[in-house]
């Protein structure tokens, strides 16, 4: 019996290993392709997502939306001055102290950034469609768990 649920284990293990392989290589190729249309062409996959972290709201200070990325704001910085060539988004220097730097999305970046939106909004509606509340929260626990996991090797890491 102990052999029995040993090997059903590790066939759990390889598929959950398969398939979460698979979901971060399908989500990576097809958001780039769902995204990345004609009319955005002109910027990439990472572009989008800092539109997404300067968001909609009010402008946001450069070195917020370097800390959400996680990246330098060296790195923020020259992709930034891409966008702002491009006509994504403006930087302006705050009137209540000149050393911040607020970005705003332009209305061009507004609509890529609800373009980018809509597509996260319909893979989450296609996630959920068929799972009752409890589902739900295993779906949402099994995620935290594996999101504590990278955050543990991040850690372990620096």
């Amino acid at each position: 019996m102990m052999e029995m649920v040993g090997s059903m284990e590790k066939t759990t293990s390889r598929t959950l290993n398969e398939l979460l392989v698979k979901l971060f290589n399908n989500v990576m190729d097809t958001e780039e392709k769902a995204i990345i249309t004609e009319e955005y062409k002109d910027i990439t996959n990472n572009d989008m997502h800092i539109i997404e972290a300067i968001g909609i709201e009010e402008p946001r200070r450069m070195s917020d939306i370097a800390k959400r990325l996680d990246v330098t704001m060296g790195t923020l910085t020259t992709n930034m001055n891409s966008l702002e060539d491009k006509g994504y988004i403006i930087r302006e220097r705050s009137t209540a102290d000149k050393r911040v730097v607020l970005v705003v999305l332009t209305p061009k970046g507004k609509k890529a950034f609800y373009h980018h939106r809509d597509f996260h909004k319909n893979m989450i509606k296609a996630i959920v469609k068929d799972l009752n509340e409890d589902e739900m929260k295993v779906m949402i626990k099994c995620l935290l768990n594996l999101n504590q996991f990278f955050k543990k090797l991040e850690h372990e890491n620096e």
